[in-house]
């Protein structure tokens, strides 16, 4: 997800509760602050020696031990407010991925990428997960690379396929 659309969802769903869900659909607790966005420039070479270069927002959350028993998730309102005041001092990249770091006691601290969205009257659920690493230069490591193989008859015409 875009930081623009994770705005975009804040702004059109206002007076919401604002709940992350991740690994086993637990969720973070209803005592999570927004304690930092980080405007993240992503400068690598990898194994194969090819530079890459790209951009991301990470919104760190944080649970506060001292607000254990709060009864309610923070708001979309509230959110949106956080998150206007961050791009007010250092504007975020509208156009990039957005991701959020997490970590307890129980689940180890992660950058963790939007896998899904519910809204319901009451409710904004983002629903948070993981993605397996991947080696970018398997070709020139030597790793095999998968191949698909299609029949002639399943493949057509400028479908790139053949």
């Amino acid at each position: 997800m875009k930081t623009k659309e994770f705005l975009s969802l804040l702004e059109t769903s206002p007076q919401k509760s604002l709940v992350f869900s991740y690994a086993n659909n637990r969720s973070v607790g209803k005592n999570y602050h927004i304690t930092e966005v980080k405007n993240v420039t992503v400068d690598t070479v990898d194994c194969g020696g090819k530079s890459d270069f790209w951009k991301e927002t990470v919104v760190q959350l944080w649970e506060s031990p001292t607000e254990k028993d709060a009864l309610t998730y923070m708001s979309t309102r509230k959110a949106l407010q956080i998150l206007k005041r961050v791009d007010a001092a250092k504007p975020m990249e509208r156009d990039v991925e957005i991701k959020f770091e997490y970590g307890n006691d129980h689940f180890h601290t992660a950058q963790l990428y939007v896998h899904d969205v519910t809204v319901t009257a009451d409710r904004l659920t983002v629903q948070l997960g993981s993605r397996p690493t991947d080696c970018k230069a398997k070709e020139s490591c030597g790793i095999p690379v998968e191949k698909t193989t299609v029949s002639a008859g399943q493949c057509a015409p400028g479908s790139g396929c053949c």
